[in-house]
C-alpha cells in the first residue's frame, strides 16, 4: 500500500483464536477476529513486514463433546463435520493462515503440548497441588466450561464456566451464582483433586509490567485493573474429565491451557521446525519482533491474563504485544448464536455473494467498540454503493483530498490503531479521484492481493 516502508528482520505474529467446531462459522465470527486479522496481516505484508499468521480448530472445547452427544455421534465426527465447513468458509472469505493447527489429526501437536506442560511442571513453573473443584452431584462429571451454568459473580450475566460474555471475567463452577450442571441439572458438589495449577498472583509484577506496555483497548484495561485490585485467580491447567489432550495420571489438559501452551509451541515450530523443547521454543521466539492478537471480548480473560502469565512464567521474553478486541455482532437485534441457530452461516452466504464485498462490508460494520447490528438491507445498500463506485458512477474526492483520505485509510490498518471501517470509507470516497491507489487499499480489505507468506 505504501512505498518505501521500513522492513523488519523479525516476524510479526498475528494470532486469531481457533474457532470451535461445534457448528459452522457465521457472519458474526467473520466480522470479529477472522476478517480483521487477515486484513491486518495483508496490510503489514504490503508495508514490507514479515508476517506469520496463526489459527487452528478449537477441537478440545467440551462444547464439541456436548454437541456430539446431542447429535448422537463421536466427537471426532462432529469435528470433521463442522471443521470442514469452517475451513470452507475461511477459504471462501480469502482468509489464509501460515499455521493452522488441527489438534485431532496432528498427534505431534498433542505430544508437544503435553510434553511442554510436563517440562513446566518439572521446572516448577507450574505447581501440581490439591485444588477444590466442583463435580455434578448426579453423575460426578467435573464441571467446567459448558458443563456448568449460572450467573457471573461480577456482573450478574448468565454464564458458563470459563469466561463471562457480559464482562469478560473468569467464571468457575465454584464462583458462579446459582450454578447447576448442564448434564443433569444438578447442584455442584465440592471435590478436591490434585492437578497442575497456575497461580496468577505469583506473576503479578511481571503481568503488570506486560500490561503497562501492551496495546489494550479501554475495556481490557479496566478488566485487568479489576484483577489487580481484587486479586488474580489460580487457574487449573488440567482436569479429571472426559475430553481433551491426555496428560498425567488420568488428567486431560484444559482447553485454554492447551491454547496457552500451543501459542508458545506453534510459532516456534513454524520458525524452527526442529524445536521440540522449552529451550528450543524460547530460542525460536527470538525471531518474533512483535505479536498482535485479534479476539472477541468473550476470550478476554484468557488472552489478557492466562496466556501472558503462562508465557512469562515459562521464560518467554516480553515483546511488543497488542490485543485488538471486538464486541459481539448482532443479527437484526439479537446476538449471533451458533447454539440457538440465530445466524447467517458464512459458507452459505459467501457461496452467493462477492467475498470482497462481504469482507469490505464486515470491515465497515465491524463491532469494534460497540455491538453493531447486521441488517440485510444495509448490506444490500452497501453492495450497491460499492459496485457503483467501482463502475465510476458515484462522485467522490479527487486530487489532493483523495490522496489525503487514502493516507488516512492506509494508516487505519496499522494494528496499533486498527480501524478497517475508516479504511473502507477512505477507499470508496477517494476511488473516483485516485482509483489505482484506492483499488490497492480495497484489495487489502477485500482479500484480492496474494497473502503469500515469507515466514
Amino acid at each position: 500500500m505504501t512505498d518505501g516502508a521500513a522492513t523488519s528482520p523479525g516476524a510479526v505474529l498475528v494470532v486469531t483464536p481457533p474457532p470451535t467446531p461445534n457448528g459452522p462459522l457465521h457472519l458474526g465470527h467473520l466480522s470479529g477476529p477472522y476478517v480483521a486479522g487477515d486484513v491486518a496481516a495483508r496490510a503489514l505484508r504490503a508495508a514490507g513486514r514479515r508476517v506469520v499468521t496463526q489459527c487452528g480448530l478449537d477441537a478440545h472445547q467440551n462444547y464439541v463433546l456436548a454437541r456430539a452427544e446431542a447429535l448422537g455421534e463421536t466427537p471426532a465426527d462432529t469435528v470433521a463435520r463442522y471443521g470442514s465447513s469452517i475451513h470452507a468458509a475461511l477459504r471462501a472469505a480469502s482468509i489464509r493462515y501460515d499455521v493452522m493447527a488441527d489438534p485431532l489429526a496432528d498427534e505431534g501437536y498433542r505430544r508437544a503440548v503435553a510434553r511442554l506442560l510436563t517440562e513446566l511442571v518439572e521446572a516448577k513453573v507450574v505447581e501440581v497441588a490439591p485444588v477444590s473443584l466442583r463435580a455434578c452431584a448426579a453423575c460426578g462429571r467435573t464441571l467446567h466450561h459448558v458443563r456448568v451454568a449460572g450467573r457471573c459473580p461480577a456482573c450478574g450475566a448468565g454464564a458458563n464456566g470459563g469466561t463471562c460474555e457480559g464482562c469478560g471475567g473468569f467464571c468457575t463452577a465454584a464462583n458462579l451464582a446459582g450454578a447447576r450442571s448442564t448434564c443433569c441439572d444438578a447442584a455442584p458438589e465440592p471435590v478436591t483433586r490434585t492437578v497442575p495449577v497456575l497461580r496468577l498472583d505469583e506473576h503479578r509484577e511481571r503481568l503488570a509490567e506486560f500490561w503497562s506496555r501492551a496495546v489494550l483497548p479501554p475495556r481490557l484495561r479496566r478488566l485487568v485493573a479489576s484483577y489487580l485490585d481484587g486479586g488474580l485467580p489460580e487457574v487449573p491447567l488440567a482436569y479429571p474429565t472426559d475430553w481433551g489432550i491426555e496428560w498425567d495420571d488420568g488428567l486431560r489438559i484444559d482447553v485454554w491451557a492447551e491454547m496457552a501452551l500451543a501459542n508458545l509451541v506453534l510459532p516456534a515450530r513454524h520458525l524452527r521446525p526442529d524445536a521440540d523443547t522449552l529451550a528450543g521454543y524460547l530460542d525460536a521466539w527470538r525471531d518474533v519482533d512483535e505479536q498482535w492478537i485479534f479476539l472477541g471480548v468473550d476470550n478476554a480473560f484468557y488472552y489478557a491474563l492466562l496466556i501472558p502469565a503462562l508465557h512469562l512464567a515459562a521464560g518467554l521474553p516480553d515483546r511488543p504485544t497488542g490485543l485488538v478486541v471486538n464486541e459481539f455482532y448482532r443479527l437484526t437485534g439479537a446476538k449471533f448464536s451458533t447454539s440457538r441457530e440465530h445466524a447467517i452461516w458464512a459458507h452459505e452466504f459467501l457461496a452467493t455473494e462477492d467475498p470482497a464485498v462481504v469482507r469490505a462490508f464486515l470491515s465497515w460494520d465491524r463491532p469494534d467498540s460497540y455491538e453493531s447490528d447486521f441488517r440485510p438491507e444495509a448490506y444490500e445498500a452497501f453492495a450497491a454503493r460499492y459496485a457503483a463506485t467501482l463502475a465510476g458512477t458515484t462522485a467522490g474526492l479527487d486530487g489532493g483530498l483523495a490522496d489525503t483520505e487514502l493516507t488516512r485509510g492506509e494508516q487505519a490498518l496499522r494494528p496499533e490503531h486498527f480501524d478497517p471501517a475508516t479504511a473502507v470509507r477512505a477507499a470508496l470516497a477517494a476511488y473516483p479521484g485516485a482509483p489505482e491507489r484506492a483499488a490497492r487499499l480495497l484489495g487489502v480489505v477485500g482479500g484480492a492481493e496474494p497473502a503469500g507468506s515469507d515466514g
